[in-house]
């Protein structure tokens, strides 16, 4: 009556197996790592690098684990953490902009276990680390830009209105204009009247008419300076967030700190080069007519083209659409093999583009690749001692020149973009949308074991008490029957770490809580079971009919209890962010497989027990 078929058994044996096998990279810890980067994205790591970064190590007396080349990286591994941050502050006090240097955890899992993709638990940022990122957004870039814009807009409204204007410059922080005649400047104080009124009614700007020369300085008020802020930081958090999920981190925390810096934290990355050079590149783009021989020296500007070999060339000021027009990219190839990016704009910029090419074709067309760098600078402190500072700077160059052969519209591609790597990190940037800032890295951190030290220690203190205080009960309340039930509560422990790291699932300290919570419900099963079995022993049933009963007639409530906790799990994990997210997916688990050890796992060594035997009495 109680017995397993033996393909059950099988089933329970191979999923046993899955669940121990897929544990097994847990005991191999992470070893700090550094990786190191050609700030090119375009260049691979070589071996001149690679003897450089060794030559540096030994120079200072650095011992590394191993130093070598993988995937266009270089990676060192070391024993330690206070040897890693020594490398690179050594690394990076030569390499200086050559050469991006970054904090990793580079994984010791086996060969063979990889091989059938096992890996250790993703550990959220406060366990085990992770990278964080402490951005600066740059405010002042982002008040210039808009008043460079304005300058250019009022240029356009006065020549369309035929107002004649004797000079218009930037000046620091003010527009400065002055007009020919009474008449003009009565016009222009018009039309700035009109546009200095918000939506909300307070004042845009801060006008300063002096009828001397006929001039009007104009600045942006206070409250349009917050509102510019509030919009470049806003948007550099949205971009930030496109960006991180473009890299596919799990559980990544991006938000606003104070009122002009973000913080990025990428739980569990492995490549943290690749995660620094995606979140804090600023690159968009620019499409400019080319500038015609009378075009005067006001309205246009010469850019080196990206191909040194192939010069500069002069460029309209006036800019036709920039990449925050760009609704999607995706790079590919054209029809002689070359890297090209696919771009589609929205409306607004298709309609630019196409009224801009339709009355130019046979003119050239240029496309402008606008890129923040950085520049790292060795200078003494206060005290004599060496610093890094570093300063940054706007690059624009010429992707691409060529003739336009038909009109324009949403749809259509750039070549020129150099190697198909280069072509899909600027398809991935366009598609995450433009910086409205440029941002400086202020702080940057991997957080290793250390930190979360004291959570790892306390979170495993709790699943061990739990477990200990669950065993002694049960041990003590069900006696054989109880033994049972603790050889499938650890069995239900061991099923959801090799589930958890077979998915990927990023482990948080709310997601140990989770676990905590699966034990007292897994063995919340048993005891319904138990109870039942009780019940029919009470009611004079053999001890065979009992356990039968008893498994069958509890396995509804049971069913119904789990399935509703999971849909509450799965509510959770759809609208929570972050941690709540690690406590719904690791809850979501531990009920799949506290169900399956409880009910079917306890059952099996219960039929082990008892199933062969003729049992004329038992004792629970």
């Amino acid at each position: 009556m109680n017995r397993f078929s033996i393909g059950t058994h099988a089933f329970i044996l191979m999923v046993l197996a899955i669940g121990v096998i897929y544990s097994l990279p847990n005991l191999y810890p992470a070893k700090p790592a550094i990786q190191i980067a050609y700030t090119d994205s375009g260049k691979s790591a070589d071996q001149s690098l690679l003897d450089q970064v060794s030559e540096i190590l030994i120079s200072k007396a650095i011992t590394a684990e191993s130093v070598g080349l993988k995937d266009n990286n270089i990676v060192a591994k070391f024993s330690s953490f206070d040897a890693q941050l020594a490398a690179k502050s050594a690394l990076q006090r030569v390499l200086l902009d050559r050469a991006v240097v970054a904090l990793n955890l580079e994984p010791s899992t086996p060969q063979w276990l990889r091989s059938i993709g096992g890996g250790p638990l993703k550990l959220g940022l406060d366990l085990s680390g992770g990278v964080h990122f402490l951005l600066e957004v740059d405010i002042e870039s982002a008040l210039d830009n808009r008043l460079d814009s304005l300058l250019n807009q009022y240029r356009k409204k006065f020549r369309d209105d035929r107002i004649s204007v004797e000079s218009s410059q930037k000046n620091d922080k003010e527009l400065i204009f002055e007009f020919l005649s009474d008449e003009d400047y009565s016009k222009a104080l018009k039309i700035f009247g009109d546009d200095n009124i918000t939506s909300v009614g307070t004042a845009l700007y801060d006008l300063q008419p002096s009828s001397i020369r006929n001039r009007v300085s104009l600045a942006y008020s206070q409250s349009a300076i917050k509102e510019i802020r509030d919009y470049a930081v806003g948007q550099n958090l949205m971009t930030l967030r496109n960006r991180v999920n473009e890299l596919g981190v799990s559980e990544p925390i991006v938000q606003r700190q104070g009122s002009s810096r973000i913080v990025v934290e990428l739980p569990g990355v492995q490549d943290t080069t690749a995660a620094k050079k995606i979140i804090g590149k600023t690159a968009n783009l620019e499409f400019r007519l080319e500038a015609a021989s009378t075009t005067s020296s006001l309205r246009k500007e010469e850019f080196d083209y990206q191909d040194e070999r192939m010069g500069s060339a002069y460029l309209e000021k006036n800019v036709i659409v920039a990449g925050d027009r760009v609704t999607n990219a995706s790079s590919g190839f054209d029809e002689s093999g070359f890297a090209q990016v696919n771009i589609s704009l929205d409306m607004q910029g298709g309609r630019a583009m196409q009224k801009a090419t339709s009355g130019n074709i046979g003119r050239k067309l240029g496309v402008l690749f606008v890129e923040q760098k950085n520049k790292s600078i060795l200078t003494l402190d206060e005290n004599g001692q060496e610093v890094i500072e570093q300063t940054s700077y706007i690059e624009k160059s010429i992707i691409s020149l060529a003739t336009v052969q038909a009109v324009l519209g949403t749809s259509f591609r750039i070549t020129g973009v150099g190697s198909p790597q280069e072509a899909s990190e600027l398809a991935l940037l366009l598609r995450a949308g433009a910086l409205a800032a440029p941002m400086k890295f202020v702080e940057e951190r991997t957080v290793g074991p250390s930190l979360g030290k004291e959570n790892i220690e306390l979170g495993i203190r709790s699943i061990i008490i739990g477990l200990l205080s669950v065993i002694a009960f049960m041990l003590f309340y069900y006696r054989w029957f109880g033994l049972a039930a603790n050889i499938a509560l650890f069995a239900n422990v061991v099923l959801i770490t090799g589930f958890m790291s077979l998915l990927g699932a990023t482990l948080t300290l709310p997601g140990i809580a989770g676990i905590v919570l699966t034990i007292g419900m897994a063995v919340d099963a048993n005891v319904l079971i138990f109870s039942r079995i009780r019940e029919e022993l009470a009611e004079g049933k053999d001890p065979q009919t009992a356990i039968q009963e008893g498994f069958s007639r509890a396995f509804v409530t049971i069913f119904d209890a789990n399935v509703t906790t999971l849909i509450a799990s799965v509510v959770l994990y759809a609208i929570g962010t972050g941690p709540i997210k690690g406590f719904a997916i690791t809850l979501s688990i531990g009920i799949i497989t506290s169900m399956f050890t409880a009910i079917i796992g306890t059952r099996a060594i219960i039929n082990l027990m008892y199933g062969n035997k003729n049992i004329q009495e038992l004792r629970i």
